[in-house]
This record gives structure tokens, C-alpha cells and sequence, in this order.
């Protein structure tokens, strides 16, 4: 393979003149190889209208996400299951993530050749685990659309080791993998009460243990947390995947923070938008509802602003742990936290604006701008707040 420098591409996404960094990692020239569709930027509005290319050998069509901050790290595809259809089935070597953008089908999961098989079904906004080395088939039950799901794990990295791409997509390797002690692949998610908080995001001791979620925008096993809103925390089965949902009311905003790099956060539900920028630099305003996707760049500032009259939902789905960063641990939040108090003034004036675009106002009590290191009260109604 011949080696290719890095390149700058405009931001196909704002009128402004930031740009974009394309690196050339191992992944980045097989996902040329393969000649389907490459988005890249900072977000992508609606994954579920995305243009999309033929892929000869998975027979549909498909388009390779590389935005910015996921570079060599973390993998995103989404791909169109034709109505009524099969894909063909493919193994693959890592462990995988399915979100489901739109439609209803089923998924047939075996390990080896002459396996027993294990099929569930899937809706808008599943979410399962796909366990590494295992064959997988994706069907769609409707007869009159396409279904669209969004393919998420760690190839970029994997690949930066092991570079020939083959060597991941049906490798004859085998390996018994099971779902871990009193777990069935595919069954009922258990809570997990005092788990090993040097596995979950945020070292959080609670979270929820399983590979199969049916809608996450209807999920509703939530904890309260003192930003304003609540969350779950998602661990798989012999897995290091994890990812983890929030939810926060309408008419607030989460206070900027930043992180390591390579975090897909999709949207489940809501109405709003984010903003992403580098220290100093410009900020890039990413609109989101159901089916956006966004990437905050490492160690770039980001907030998250619920603009629409219900609830919002994120998932963000986690690179590797090695990848953590800052801003998830109480200690680290006077460097990588911006408190309201201490925020560009730009953040309220836009925010209020885009509220009243939709003839409705802030519910952000006045003590968020006034306390220094203010917390919300998870149990207190926000009429209570202040």
C-alpha cells in the first residue's frame, strides 16, 4: 500500500472556512478500496436519508460515516436492507454494534458452521451486540421499504495492527462464545447493581448488563444524575464495548465539557442541536432530531442543547476505554468542564433565540447562571430549581 499524506477538505456542513483533517490510516484507503459513499464533517443531520452507494459484495447499499474525531479509531456504516430482503450472511472478527435507523426485521446470529442459530427481531431504534466471530444475517420484514441500520465498532484500530482488512470479514478462526454465567444470547437486559466500576463509563457501580435493547427511545430503566437529567449506562457480554443514553428535559442545556476522542453519539428522540469546538477556535453548530449523528473531536468543548418541547435522548456509543479522556470524573471538571457561570454569553443568547424560533421559552433556572459549579437536583421539578 502506498502511503498518503494527510489533507484538509472544506466542511461541507458550514459556510465557514474551518476545515476538516482526512487522515490515512489502514482503514481510511480500504474504505476507498471499496468505492461506496465516505461522509465526512462534523455531523451528519438524518443518517436515515444519507445518499448511499452500491456495495457489490454486501449486496445493498451503503455509505462508509468517517467524520471528524472518529479518524483511526472507531468505525461507522450504514447500511439499506431491501424491502422484503436478506442481506448475505458475513462474519466478522470484532465485536459489533447495530443501531437501527428505521424499518423492522430479524437477525440471525450462529458461530460457527452447523451451529445452532439464534434469530430475534428488530424495530426503529434497536440497539444489539453482534458478538465477534460470529456469522450474522439481517433480514427485513417489511415488503414495501428499505430498512436502515448503523454499524458501529472498533476496525480503524484493529486494522492500525493487523492491516489486512480480510483478515477480519469471514475468517474461518472459531471460538465458543457465550453470553456469560446465567445469560442467554439475546435475552432480557439485567440491571447490574454493584458491578465493577473500573468497567463502566463514568466508573459508574449500576448499569445494564445485556445485548439486545428493543427501542431506546422508549427505554425508561433510567438513573437520575445531578446534570439535569438522567442516563443508563449499557455493558455487553464479553465484551469492552459499552455506550450509554441520556436524557435531559426540554428547554435546558448540559454545561460544556470535553473528552477523548472517537465517541458516535446518535439521537433516539428529540429536538435540539450541539456545539463543537476546539479551545479558542470557532464553534460549529450541529442541528440534531431522531437519526442525527454527531463525533465531538478530541479534547474539543461540546454542549448539548434540548431546543424542542419533550424530552431529548443521546446515545453515544464509546470507543475502547483506552480512550476515555477527561470531563467523566468529578476531579477533572475546572479543566475540561465549563461551568454556566463561566460560559461565552453567545451560549444563552442562542439558545433563548432558538427557543422562542418555536414560540416557547427557558426552563433553565436563573441559579445556574449566578452559583459557581452549580448542579441540577435530579428529584426537584425544574419550576423548583432556583
Amino acid at each position: 500500500m502506498t502511503t498518503q499524506s494527510a489533507e484538509l477538505t472544506a466542511n461541507p456542513y458550514e459556510s465557514s472556512q474551518t476545515a476538516v483533517e482526512v487522515k490515512a490510516y489502514t482503514y481510511d484507503r480500504w474504505m476507498e478500496s471499496v468505492g461506496i459513499p465516505i461522509r465526512r464533517g462534523y455531523f451528519i443531520e438524518d443518517l436515515r436519508t444519507v445518499e448511499l452507494g452500491w456495495w457489490d459484495e454486501r449486496q445493498c447499499n451503503a455509505a462508509f460515516i468517517q467524520l471528524m474525531g472518529q479518524e483511526g479509531i472507531t468505525s461507522a456504516t450504514v447500511m439499506e436492507i431491501p424491502a422484503g430482503k436478506s442481506l448475505p450472511p458475513v462474519r466478522f472478527a470484532l465485536d459489533e454494534l447495530i443501531y437501527v435507523l428505521q424499518g423492522r426485521g430479524v437477525c440471525t446470529v450462529w458461530p460457527a458452521d452447523g451451529a445452532a442459530k439464534k434469530t430475534f427481531e428488530w424495530q426503529d431504534r434497536s440497539l444489539f451486540q453482534i458478538p465477534h466471530n460470529h456469522f450474522q444475517q439481517l433480514g427485513n420484514m417489511r415488503g414495501d421499504q428499505p430498512a436502515r441500520v448503523l454499524r458501529y465498532s472498533y476496525l480503524p484500530l484493529a486494522t492500525s495492527l493487523i492491516t489486512e482488512p480480510r483478515f477480519y470479514f469471514n475468517n474461518p478462526f472459531q471460538e465458543a462464545v457465550s453470553a456469560g454465567p446465567g445469560t442467554e444470547l439475546y435475552s432480557e437486559a439485567k440491571l447490574i447493581q454493584d458491578g465493577d466500576p473500573s468497567l463502566a463509563w463514568g466508573g459508574n457501580r449500576v448499569y445494564w448488563f445485556g445485548n439486545f435493547f428493543p427501542d431506546m427511545a422508549a427505554w425508561d430503566k433510567l438513573t437520575t444524575n445531578r446534570r439535569g437529567g438522567m442516563s443508563v449506562t449499557i455493558m455487553f457480554p464479553n465484551s469492552e464495548m459499552s455506550c450509554h443514553m441520556s436524557v435531559f428535559p426540554t428547554r435546558t442545556y448540559k454545561k460544556a465539557h470535553r473528552h477523548g476522542p472517537g465517541r458516535v453519539i446518535v439521537i433516539p428522540s428529540g429536538e435540539g442541536y450541539s456545539v463543537l469546538w476546539e479551545e479558542g477556535k470557532e464553534k460549529i453548530v450541529a442541528p440534531w432530531h431522531e437519526g442525527s449523528m454527531f463525533v465531538p473531536p478530541n479534547k474539543w468543548f461540546h454542549q448539548h442543547f434540548n431546543a424542542g418541547a419533550t424530552p431529548a435522548r443521546y446515545l453515544a456509543l464509546h470507543p475502547p476505554r483506552q480512550f476515555r479522556g477527561h470531563a467523566e470524573k468529578i476531579e477533572d471538571r475546572t479543566k475540561d468542564m465549563i461551568e454556566y457561570v463561566d460560559e461565552d454569553p453567545w451560549i444563552r443568547k442562542k439558545f433563548e433565540g432558538e427557543l422562542a424560533k418555536r414560540g416557547i421559552t427557558t426552563l433553565m433556572p436563573e441559579d445556574a447562571y449566578k452559583v459557581p459549579s452549580y448542579n441540577w437536583h435530579p428529584n426537584k421539578p425544574l419550576r423548583d430549581q432556583t
